[in-house]
């Protein structure tokens, strides 16, 4: 019985100490990947703008062929609304164009449902770096609120996110070098 006693209060204690370090510790993530892509800055830009075609380039997106999709708005301007539904990977949610800096930047919040419930916003960047090359940066960063900030202590989201991005951003490269834009 001591023994029960013992590990249950190690384990409380374990529990209020890492509420405690939440209290203190970082409370969200900033994730940015850049690739340089052999195209005016003019021709990287508009392909990205429209949501639409992250279907073709997004890992994430394509983590379920079968997904339900629902537009709102019109693709590739402020306010347009790409929502999806599906498989346990894929997950749930809906991204929003917030703001577009014609030719420089577009700003999209990302709204996930599940599976779990978060806000990231995802910046796309896009910089000449001579006539015919393009810097795209794109971003993913968001804030966790207490106690979910906890996570962020034995998630290394730099490493995780990045990964993605950077598998993205290839294929994006992929599409516009080699295939050219639809």
């Amino acid at each position: 019985m001591n023994t029960i006693l013992l590990s249950l209060s190690i384990l409380g204690g374990l529990i209020v100490l890492l509420l405690i370090i939440g209290l203190f510790s970082k409370k969200g993530y900033s994730v940015y990947r850049n690739i340089i892509i052999n195209r005016p800055k003019s021709e990287v830009f508009d392909y990205i703008r429209h949501l639409k075609n992250q279907d073709f380039y997004n890992k994430w997106v394509m983590k379920d062929p079968d997904m339900k999709k629902e537009y709102r708005g019109t693709d590739g301007t402020v306010g347009f609304v790409y929502a999806w539904n599906g498989n346990r990977e894929a997950g749930e949610g809906e991204q929003e164009i917030m703001k577009i800096k014609e030719g420089e930047r577009i700003d999209v919040e990302v709204r996930f449902i599940r599976p779990f419930s978060a806000i990231a916003n995802g910046p796309y960047i896009t910089e000449s770096t001579a006539d015919d090359k393009t810097n795209l940066s794109w971003g993913m960063n968001s804030q966790l609120k207490y106690p979910m900030n906890i996570m962020l202590l034995f998630m290394n989201f730099d490493k995780l996110l990045g990964a993605d991005l950077e598998l993205n951003l290839n294929n994006l490269k992929n599409i516009l070098e080699n295939k050219g834009v639809n």
